[in-house]
């Protein structure tokens, strides 16, 4: 069975889609969606969706919107995926003619227990699809490099080779973040000690300084994912040339974090001295490949904010010149409260 028209377009959304046929069996989908199952988009292809999606009464209603020939939009529906996760989301259902239907998934915002938003979705999709053509690439530089005989061609074919593996890495840091978040205790000042203990370790290193409030109680988090946070925000500081670096610790009741209010949040501000953001960035500054470096992968603020959004919480910042200020904002209750 063909995809539907404009498959490039729907490739790169971060919206789930599957178009499955009269069999109910998916006739293709898309690296977003592939994602959020757990599945590779080939692998996907001839399966039933209601068994990738461990959801047996979606069978009943994929038959039922295809005798009827109309729409349904289905409301909170937990299922099942692989790795033993459970996700819950909205689906829309379109019969799209000769026995098809268009699938759209829209994840509902995750807890504290994992799931991927469509920033992470998407950017894991586009991870998994390019690490073939890139290995391809790479054997065929070097076998370019091997045979050539002139040295500045040799040169090129090292530098494709070079690209090559950093491409790589770079798909295999979206990769590595997948996967539930572990979450426990965290004492947000010894994390902090964690953190200034890397950027010191950096060569030509900023100055480090602290403003703690030594009350702050733990919050419930994973230490390792709001570790990456704090560092892509220093790193970024010491990069732009910031020469010293502010940690700093408050309660913020009243917090506003997305759709909610909540009684009081924890902030971690990360300040620094540097040129500042780029009015040009300003309002774009989290979008996914949008970086103020040429040598940039604009991905670090990008997932940092997805993180903090993981946490229930927020990224936030406030600039200029000489006073750039990143605070990350985490609910102080448990996530049942």
């Amino acid at each position: 069975m063909d995809a539907p028209d404009h498959t490039e377009l729907l490739t790169l959304l971060g919206t789930g889609i599957a178009v499955v046929g009269p069999d109910l069996r998916v006739a293709w989908i898309n690296p977003a969606l592939g994602e959020v199952l757990d599945v590779g988009p080939r692998t996907a292809v001839g399966q039933p969706l209601a068994q990738l999606m461990r959801e047996p009464a979606l069978a009943s209603q994929l038959e039922r919107t295809l005798s009827e020939g109309r729409g349904f939009n289905l409301r909170g529906v937990s299922f099942g995926v692989a790795r033993g996760r459970d996700v819950t989301a909205d689906l829309s259902l379109q019969p799209i003619g000769d026995g098809r239907v268009l699938v759209e998934v829209h994840p509902l915002a995750t807890d504290l227990h994992g799931g991927d938003t469509p920033l992470s979705a998407t950017l894991r999709g586009f991870a998994h699809e390019v690490k073939n053509p890139l290995a391809g690439l790479r054997g065929a530089a070097q076998l370019l490099e091997r045979r050539l005989a002139d040295a500045d061609l040799r040169g090129l074919a090292a530098m494709v080779i070079s690209e090559a593996d950093r491409l790589a890495a770079l798909a295999d840091g979206l990769l590595r973040h997948g996967g539930a978040a572990r979450i426990g205790p965290v004492n947000i000042h010894e994390l902090l000690e964690r953190l200034e203990g890397l950027v010191t370790a950096e060569a030509d290193a900023p100055r480090v300084r602290h403003d703690y409030d030594p009350s702050l109680p733990d919050v419930s988090g994973d230490n390792d994912r709001l570790l990456q946070v704090l560092l892509n925000l220093t790193r970024n500081a010491t990069e732009a040339g910031a020469r010293t670096i502010t940690l700093r610790t408050r309660i913020e009741h009243g917090a506003r974090l997305g759709e909610r209010t909540v009684r009081a949040a924890l902030r971690v501000d990360v300040l620094d001295d540097g040129p500042g953001v780029a009015d040009e960035l300003r309002d774009i500054l989290f979008h996914p490949l949008v970086s103020g470096r040429p040598d940039g992968t604009g991905l670090g603020l990008a997932l940092s904010r997805e993180i903090a959004l993981e946490h229930g919480g927020d990224l936030r910042y406030v600039s200029h010149p000489g006073d750039t200020v990143f605070s990350l904002y985490l609910p102080m209750e448990r996530p049942h409260e």
